[in-house]
């Protein structure tokens, strides 16, 4: 894999990279969305504000999941190391900016949600594109299909063929990306764009980490897997509350 890029006297970290080029083409999707709905909003400014909660969310969502996960055994490289950026924290930070944000301009929070729900899809995409380059151990557990892949130049290194798990994950949200899109473009109820991502999502985090390296916590589950079922039935019920509104609405 390539941790880094060397440009002449630049050492680039490809995980960085790939963290800006997401960042970037989140505000590219934000920004469209926010002037399609015509929302009051400032999408440059609002996107620095998600990732600067993004990041702070994820290196603690990090920090607290090796301090639980590990208990006593665990070392000060691993607690802050510049790789250990951990999604779900990401997500919850930046969609707490989000609620803040549309309370402040007094626009629906739904709305707001579903606008950013297409641009955390993507976003999710090329940081999982950061972690195959980087090689960071984020891939599967071993395997003969023809497109397994060994990492031995990566930040963890392993020379075993595995799934490549990063690749299925970044598929899986390039196809979520394109359902949400879809879904935006129909008359829908606020907040059906938003349960959508929460479902879409939850179900695919879900279904790989049955072949990802993260050990299980409870019940033979994963971490990542009990917060995709948190993810799964919160978008679940957030989709049937919309229906029966939507219902009673009709029906006035």
């Amino acid at each position: 894999m390539l941790p880094y890029l060397q440009l002449g006297p630049l050492h680039i970290w490809t995980y960085g990279l790939m963290l800006a080029c997401g960042l970037w083409a989140g505000f590219l999707l934000l920004n469209g969305e926010v002037n399609r709905r015509r929302l009051p909003l400032d999408a440059g400014a609002l996107m620095l504000a998600i990732a600067a909660a993004g990041i702070v969310g994820a290196k603690l969502y990090h920090i607290l999941t090796i301090l639980w996960t590990h208990a006593g055994n665990w070392s000060w490289q691993e607690l802050w190391n510049p790789a250990g950026l951990a999604w779900n924290g990401g997500l919850l930070a930046g969609f707490a900016v989000l609620v803040g944000w549309a309370r402040a301009k007094k626009v629906s929070v739904w709305t707001m949600l579903d606008a950013a729900s297409p641009a955390a899809a993507i976003g999710y995409a090329f940081g999982r594109m950061g972690c195959f380059l980087a090689g960071d151990g984020d891939y599967g557990i071993p395997t003969n299909l023809p497109w397994g892949m060994s990492f031995p130049h990566g930040l963890v290194p392993t020379t075993q063929r595995v799934h490549p798990t990063p690749l299925y994950e970044i598929a899986d949200s390039v196809l979520l990306f394109f359902i949400l899109r879809a879904i935006a473009r129909r008359q829908v109820s606020p907040g059906t764009v938003f349960a959508a991502y929460l479902i879409g999502s939850g179900m695919f985090r879900f279904a790989v980490e049955f072949i990802r390296l993260n050990p299980p916590v409870f019940m033979g589950l994963t971490e990542a897997q009990l917060v995709s079922l948190v993810s799964v039935v919160g978008g679940t019920v957030l989709l049937s509350w919309n229906r029966r509104r939507a219902l009673v609405v009709a029906a006035h």
